[in-house]
């Protein structure tokens, strides 16, 4: 039997009873979850989770990139798109202001690393803009998961991350940026405790890395 690889391991979506085992211990630790078919689903029903005129922050996110959930919201002109104002900024003199503004916009969507069928949220990031938000700055938090990032528990998330997800954001990095990424912050999400305010639409496909 030939073993299994990261590309493998870590690619294919999970199944049904996997996906529910994760949501219900997400719900237990105090987030709500929907788990829904696709990103198409997905892009359709955050359109109701997000109020017209919201500051929203999308994080940098190949699930919301190829769902075209980030083009929806910074350039529908239904929300206060942050992206879009914090690249027009200059990028020294108004530094401060990004970062403040990054920090605690009234909603953020993104994405995660891995989930664990134990109800923990895995997010890495090389710059870690996204994680003030995503660990509580702001109001409301949305992450769209694909169902190949649900593993068993917090040693396999941090094995997809640097064996699977690493390598392939790395390669986008290096095409998009000129250098690859690094995991240079790790934000492990165990509970919400602020009821209402994390949501999870956990997909049944894989989407992103």
């Amino acid at each position: 039997m030939t073993a299994a690889t990261p590309a493998t391991l870590f690619a294919d979506p999970a199944p049904a009873q996997r996906l529910e085992r994760a949501a219900t211990a997400l719900m237990a630790h105090g987030f709500t979850v929907e788990i829904l078919d696709d990103a198409a689903a997905a892009r359709t029903r955050i359109k109701d989770l997000i109020p017209d005129s919201a500051v929203v922050f999308t994080a940098a996110s190949e699930t919301l990139r190829l769902s075209g959930i980030d083009e929806d919201i910074n350039t529908s002109g239904r929300y206060q798109a942050l992206k879009p104002r914090i690249l027009a900024m200059d990028r020294v003199t108004g530094a401060d202001d990004i970062r403040r503004l990054l920090a605690s916009p009234d909603v953020v969507v993104g994405s995660v690393a891995a989930l664990t069928e134990t109800g923990s949220l895995v997010v890495a990031s090389a710059t870690g803009s996204q994680l003030p938000a995503y660990a509580g700055g702001a109001a409301r938090a949305i992450w769209i998961i694909g169902a190949q990032k649900v593993v068993p528990d917090l040693s396999t998330a941090l094995r997809r991350v640097e064996d699977h997800a690493l390598p392939l954001e790395s390669a986008r990095a290096q095409v998009a940026y000129g250098r690859p990424s690094a995991i240079n912050r790790l934000l492990v999400l165990n509970a919400e405790p602020h009821p209402g305010r994390g949501t999870v639409l956990l997909l049944r496909e894989a989407i992103g890395f």
